[in-house]
């Protein structure tokens, strides 16, 4: 499949600008020399001690202490830390980086390495290769699409609950990274980098049993989620997810968007509608649904999902003039940083065999840049 021109003009101008066409050095081409030397270092040092010991052991001799920095070495791009022990990526991230949540751009620089006392690492401190490009291709960030979860299921679009809790230890077990919305919109506008297997999940519709079955679930291997809620359904039934539940999963760093007010189909006009009414209802389902949220939640609603995946340029156009920054549809494929965020594609993850659910797992797109 031939790719537009015009993206490919700016991979090809993104991989030059990172790689390939500027006269910098990159700020870790010598970093290998600078861990060996490190580690030279550090040699020097026991040996320094163990001959200060020898030296001196008759009476009255003084064993010298090692005294040593943490920090071996540090520039404007990078750090060389000596663990002391203790010491996690999340730590870590919390002093070099100001963020804990950065502790991927830690774990990512020393895979392999164990977190271990006198052990070296390396410490990023630039944001590099933000949109995720390689002289292979580019990382692209699958969004996943849930509806409902039960014990036992009769719908096609809910997912029993060990199927559920077996794809999420997969994502664990696998080092996939579940991230937010909010992050992924740093990294569409290039921004800020991602995770190499970066990963977003979103629930759609309001069912309680994203709070009931998912939430625990997610909880117990750290993840959280995005629901896109229509706002009529919450708390009509028992069925139905509240707002005292949405602030509560909001509390714990789970995201909350718009499906409109109805779940109604935006690209259809009903029997008897003309130009005038169509408008109107429309910009009712997008408008008040975000303002409902907004006020009941305490937030800026700027997260979208298009019921049945329908819109058309009129609909994007409204949805913009709204204040969502992201649509959601139902369109297979991950999403690489140079795509469009109100168009942004999800999986619906509808079969349940493992096999299928890794597919959707796809994080980077091979294609030559050179």
């Amino acid at each position: 499949m031939r790719m537009h021109a015009s993206i490919r003009d700016r991979l090809h101008k993104g991989i030059s600008m990172q790689m390939f066409g500027t006269r910098r050095r990159s700020p870790y081409r010598s970093l290998a020399l600078v861990i060996f030397l490190a580690w030279v270092g550090t040699l020097l040092m026991h040996s320094c001690a163990f001959q200060d010991f020898a030296l001196n052991t008759g009476k009255g001799a003084v064993v010298k202490k090692e005294v040593q920095e943490p920090t071996v070495f540090q520039s404007e791009d990078f750090a060389i830390y000596r663990l002391e022990g203790g010491e996690t990526s999340f730590s870590l991230a919390e002093r070099f980086l100001g963020d804990a949540k950065k502790s991927w751009v830690i774990e990512d620089a020393n895979r392999g390495i164990p977190f271990e006392r006198s052990q070296v690492i390396v410490i990023p401190l630039k944001e590099v290769n933000k949109g995720g490009l390689t002289v292979d291709g580019y990382q692209v960030v699958p969004i996943l699409c849930y509806h409902r979860f039960a014990e036992n299921c009769k719908s096609p679009q809910c997912m029993p609950t060990h199927i559920f809790d077996q794809q999420m230890k997969y994502l664990k077990d696998n080092n996939y990274r579940v991230v937010t919305l909010e992050e992924v919109l740093g990294f569409l506008n290039y921004r800020h980098p991602l995770p190499r297997r970066s990963v977003v999940i979103t629930i759609d519709d309001g069912y309680r049993s994203g709070y009931n079955i998912a939430y625990p679930i997610l909880k117990k291997y750290g993840f959280t989620a995005t629901l896109l809620i229509y706002t009529d359904y919450v708390g009509i039934s028992r069925s139905a997810i509240t707002w005292d539940q949405l602030r509560e999963l909001k509390a714990q760093g789970f995201e909350v968007g718009s499906h409109t007010v109805s779940h109604c189909d935006l690209t259809k006009k009903r029997q008897g509608e003309d130009d005038q009414a169509y408008m109107a209802r429309i910009k009712k389902e997008l408008l008040v649904s975000k303002q409902i949220i907004d006020k009941e939640l305490d937030q800026d609603t700027i997260y979208f999902a298009y019921p049945y995946s329908n819109y058309n340029q009129r609909i994007l156009h409204l949805s913009h003039q709204a204040g969502y920054k992201i649509g959601l549809s139902v369109k297979r494929g991950g999403n690489p940083f140079f795509s469009d965020p109100l168009t942004l594609g999800r999986d619906p993850i509808i079969k349940k065999d493992m096999e299928t659910f890794i597919t959707r797992l796809t994080s980077f797109k091979k294609f030559p840049l050179q």
